[in-house]
């Protein structure tokens, strides 16, 4: 990889500004559901979230493709960091942070996500051979859950503090022999604005020469958004790929921003420690997955390979809706975070040699579209008074499984041509 050092800064950029992320969207839905007991209220304001950030999607990925992936970088962090400090020193300043605040921070948050995850891999396969797609993938795999199981460990102390001079990670309870207080949420706001201050500086450092010649498209803004579509109208089967292979994401995030606090605390009727342990737990098998998954399915296809991730997903959500088992809710996050790393690598991997670098971006858009349209239809969904009352939200998580399989079917109906290409 010629780009070796390049890559290695934009690793290092995305691992500290990552960390501090994981801690502050962890924080949050913890913050409304189990401080607030106000789930309800977060679960439509998070729908709405989703929703306003449609529109930003599809222009987004005009950004990505237009101007130089280094500077969408520097300036996504430049705004994450101002308004994560702002609203951190207006804490400081009043003692305590309105929900308006709070949900200010969750917004911005999901506006760049909607940005920086597109803009990750572009700019991950404009600096890559084309040979070194897949190993690309595994390590930013790798790297992004290891900074997770730092995050769920983080967020485990900050959340709740320490008792007894010890902490209990993953059912273990671990000696520390002092006590550590526990964070306001004010303070890890703080943290994470810091972190994206950080990265502006390595982002700055890196210096690359691209893999490839970047074909840069002239005119409005719509002309360009519906170029992304156009292309994605003349391959229907990687539409269809596109979006089918979305959807253990798709649940996934649902259930960490919505899901998981209800279910830890009225469900399993648990502590945040377990709570935020199942954020390490499936961080340890998405590791595993950056680790070995190129490797178990390299004499499959791709497209198998994801059937089968989508299949066994499918299975523990059904699992997870019928049982109480803290055991169980540990094994069932070691199961998503293999089988949603492994989609993911599998997936961009398949993209990116289908998919131009100079539309990546615009074609990323148009599935995060769709993927954001969904995903506001399901926060709706389980924001009713049956998904909030008493333990129902298991069934949120039957319905999940619901979900995975519907959206199995198309790559059943397409297996043919998507293996064919």
């Amino acid at each position: 990889m010629k780009n070796r050092q390049a890559f290695r800064l934009l690793l290092a950029a995305n691992a500290i500004s990552g960390f501090a992320q994981g801690i502050s969207m962890l924080s949050i839905p913890w913050y409304f559901g189990s401080v607030l007991n106000q789930s309800s209220v977060f679960n439509l304001a998070a729908g709405c979230i989703t929703i306003a950030t449609i529109v930003w999607s599809l222009y987004a990925g005009t950004i990505i493709d237009k101007y130089p992936r280094k500077k969408v970088f520097l300036v996504i962090n430049t705004c994450g960091g101002l308004i994560l400090c702002s609203v951190a020193a207006a804490g400081f300043a009043m003692g305590h942070l309105p929900s308006s605040l709070v949900l200010l921070v969750f917004a911005s948050t999901m506006f760049i996500y909607s940005i920086y995850y597109p803009s990750l891999y572009a700019f991950g396969q404009e600096i890559t051979e084309r040979e070194n797609y897949g190993k690309m993938n595994s390590r930013l795999e790798i790297q992004a859950q290891a900074t997770s199981m730092l995050a769920g460990a983080a967020g485990a102390i900050l959340l709740s503090g320490t008792k007894n001079h010890a902490i209990n990670l993953l059912g273990i309870n671990i000696p520390l022999g002092f006590d550590i207080a526990r964070w306001n949420l004010w303070e890890i706001f703080l943290l994470d604005g810091s972190t994206y201050l950080i990265s502006i500086l390595l982002i700055a450092l890196i210096r690359y020469i691209p893999a490839e010649t970047k074909i840069v498209e002239t005119g409005t803004v719509i002309e360009r958004i519906k170029g992304g579509f156009r292309f994605l109208k003349g391959n229907p089967s990687l539409f269809w790929f596109g979006n089918a292979s979305y959807a253990i994401f798709v649940i996934l995030l649902v259930e960490v921003h919505l899901l998981l606090s209800p279910y830890v605390s009225r469900h399993l009727h648990a502590d945040p420690f377990v709570y935020t342990s199942a954020e390490i737990w499936y961080a340890i098998g998405a590791l595993f997955a950056g680790l070995a998954i190129r490797s178990l399915f390299k004499s499959m296809h791709t497209v198998r390979a994801i059937i089968i991730l989508m299949s066994l997903t499918i299975i523990g959500l059904f699992i997870t809706a019928f049982t109480q088992s803290i055991a169980w809710f540990f094994a069932f996050s070691i199961l998503i975070g293999v089988t949603n790393a492994g989609t993911r690598i599998l997936r961009i991997t398949y993209l990116y040699k289908h998919i131009p670098n100079h539309i990546i971006g615009r074609a990323s858009s148009v599935f995060n579209v769709i993927n954001i349209t969904l995903r506001a239809m399901l926060s709706f969904l389980f924001a009713a008074p049956f998904f909030t009352d008493s333990d129902h939200v298991t069934w949120a998580y039957f319905a999940g499984g619901v979900f995975i399989l519907l959206w199995l079917l198309p790559m059943l109906f397409k297996y043919r041509q998507l293996t064919e290409k």
